[in-house]
């Protein structure tokens, strides 16, 4: 569902807003798609970690984080360009930083799994 907003929002702003906003707020509003679509795809791609491994907490965790950025950093960006609300802006690195705890959480995953892998393949 995000990524599909994501479409269609790039697509709004791209026709319909590109003579409304100021070219600043037209890329705050760039900024905001592109980050909402990766982290998007990026659900997508822990969707299908978590259909492998329902148990897993880190990854439970990391998609929590992911769609609390998308909120949070892209849903701040939005507000900020059509409310004209600057202060809105500080938001945004709360999004951010979720961001990162998910990707962190995602890898943090991957390395457990990989050392798990080997452990149990050096054990054979």
């Amino acid at each position: 569902m995000s990524a599909l907003l994501a479409v269609a929002l790039g697509a709004f702003g791209a026709h319909g807003l590109k003579d409304i906003l100021s070219p600043e707020h037209m890329v705050t509003y760039q900024t905001a798609v592109n980050y909402q679509m990766w982290h998007a795809l990026g659900l997508i791609g822990i969707s299908f970690v978590h259909q492998q491994d329902q148990e897993s907490k880190l990854i439970a965790w990391s998609a929590r984080f992911m769609f609390f950025g998308i909120l949070i950093f892209s849903g701040s960006l939005y507000l900020l360009v059509f409310l004209n609300i600057k202060e809105l802006g500080m938001l945004t690195p709360l999004g951010g930083v979720s961001f990162i705890v998910a990707w962190a959480l995602l890898a943090i995953y991957a390395a457990q799994k990989q050392h798990h892998s080997r452990y149990n393949h050096a054990r054979r």
